[in-house]
């Protein structure tokens, strides 16, 4: 929750990125180690932890662990500080002496309402029509596992149940992320929100030249699928129709939190747990 989470601002201070999500992971897990109290952890990190071979199918738990960007790579070596800690002073067998079930968990692109962080497709293009004016993407092509904000934290929740039953099985790393269908492209989301939104919405590229991301990326969530029986429940179209209502309604000074309310209400009713 108190992660550097922007690729671009990685690049425009690393310093910053590492410290916060490599050192800010180490000083977590050292106060966990010293209080002896008995805990689940769950470590959030990214999809974006793992090394970006470019190919179609998607990367599983067991991938290579790496990063191109000081971003990404930040959050890999918060997967290797992790594995190091759960190694070293968190093993699953022994729980019952040093009380910590300790596992990590990467999530796909996470959308919702009220997000307003600064070069990020969904809050970049809300702020865009706020304004009346064209978004600039910068990478119209890229693909990206794009689901809900209620999916992964559904997903973290059964995580932290199970790690509290039975450390041994489930202190490991997990995917949640969409179903294969809704990895698309950043074009299709934004077309989908300009047909959403209406009235003078629109979104051009953006023809700066910008710092390397990754150009393609998948989670192969079946892990969770077949071990904590987690699945996404929220088709992406309805996500991104959930995320316009938001931004409307923002616009035109609704009540926020009865709003979002009912949104966690009807995303509980979709969902078996």
């Amino acid at each position: 929750m108190a992660a550097q989470t922007v690729v671009g601002r990685g690049y425009e201070n690393p310093i910053e990125t590492y410290s916060t999500n490599v050192m800010g992971t180490v000083n977590l897990f050292e106060a966990l180690r010293q209080l002896k109290h008995n805990c689940a952890v769950v470590n959030v990190t990214s999809d974006k932890c793992y090394y970006n071979r470019e190919w179609v199918w998607a990367y599983r738990e067991d991938d290579v662990i790496g990063g191109y960007d000081p971003y990404s790579n930040s959050k890999a070596c918060a997967e290797l500080v992790t594995s190091a800690y759960r190694d070293s002073f968190f093993l699953p067998g022994t729980c019952e002496n040093h009380g910590v079930a300790l596992a990590s968990a990467r999530a796909g692109n996470v959308i919702g309402g009220g997000d307003w962080t600064a070069n990020q497709l969904i809050p970049d293009v809300m702020r865009a029509f706020l304004a009346k004016q064209a978004c600039l993407i910068r990478n119209p092509s890229a693909t990206r596992p794009w689901q809900f904000v209620l999916e992964p934290v559904r997903g973290y929740l059964i995580l932290a149940e199970r790690l509290l039953e039975d450390p041994k099985a489930f202190a490991s790393g997990w995917n949640f992320g969409p179903a294969d269908d809704d990895a698309k492209p950043v074009s299709w989301i934004a077309d989908k929100l300009v047909h959403a939104w209406g009235a003078e919405a629109k979104w051009t590229r953006d023809g700066a030249v910008h710092p390397h991301e990754a150009h393609s990326l998948k989670l192969d969530a079946s892990k969770a699928k077949s071990y904590l029986n987690w699945h996404p429940v929220l088709p992406l179209s309805s996500a991104l129709e959930w995320i316009v209502t938001w931004y409307r309604s923002f616009q035109e000074r609704a009540d926020l939190g009865e709003l979002t309310r009912a949104q966690i209400k009807e995303y509980e009713a979709l969902s078996p747990q």
